[in-house]
């Protein structure tokens, strides 16, 4: 599987990371919020890169040229709820694009323990469309797998292309284990080592869910 990590470079993405990163700046939900989208929209124009294109005859109001364009859109599709900005961060790129949606979350015990649950998904058909499954943090990999799954029962998709700003290297080594290599992407933006007992990524940034929309009632 083909890993990229866009954050190894140096470019405006690590700003942003470094913003919904950071425990000042993330007080502000708004800004959290479209430094999330700006980052999608960065993660579109690399992915744009890899699509097939083809040559289109444009009119002009002087004359006519022949364009470059992609032939054929995207299926994206986001982990609800904290992958929503990210999510529109492509499709303001991708704005033709189909969308899809998963409803995956960790359904806790008494004595802290979970288990990740899927409860609902929406999607057009998959068979031979380019995928792209999005969610801001990648911390074991379950999720992730579990949505993709999920999808395949909508058709088997010409070409997967997974998003994540902030990977642990544990999410990364599940998901090369548990996806076809020839036939999946993994786009990150930062790859962090360590995980807490908990499963959440360490530096990581908290709650990207909560920090988007606002703490949720724990059940």
């Amino acid at each position: 599987m083909n890993i990229h990590n866009l954050g190894a470079e140096n470019s405006l993405l690590n700003q942003f990371i470094s913003e919904i990163r950071s425990a000042d700046i993330q007080k502000d939900a708004m800004r959290f919020r479209r430094n999330m989208e700006r980052i999608g929209e960065i993660f579109a124009y690399e992915i744009s890169k890899t699509l097939p294109y083809g040559t289109q005859k444009i009119t002009t109001p002087l004359g006519e040229v022949k364009m470059d364009i992609i032939k054929q859109q995207p299926v994206l599709a986001t982990i609800l709820r904290a992958g929503l900005p990210l999510h529109q961060g492509l499709l303001n790129y991708f704005d033709k694009a189909d969308n899809a949606f998963i409803s995956a979350f960790r359904k806790h015990d008494l004595e802290g323990n979970f288990e990740i649950q899927v409860d609902y998904m929406t999607s057009p058909a998959l068979r031979n469309r380019i995928l792209i499954i999005v969610d801001p943090m990648l911390a074991t990999g379950k999720s992730m797998i579990l949505a993709y799954k999920e999808l395949l029962n909508m058709g088997a998709p010409k070409h997967t292309h997974i998003i994540s700003i902030i990977t642990a290297t544990t999410g990364i080594e599940y998901i090369q284990k548990h996806v076809p290599s020839t036939k999946c992407t993994l786009w990150v933006g930062a790859i962090d080592e360590e995980l807490t007992a908990q499963s959440y990524i360490v530096p990581g940034l908290g709650d990207a869910g909560d920090l988007a929309y606002g703490a949720k009632l724990q059940e």
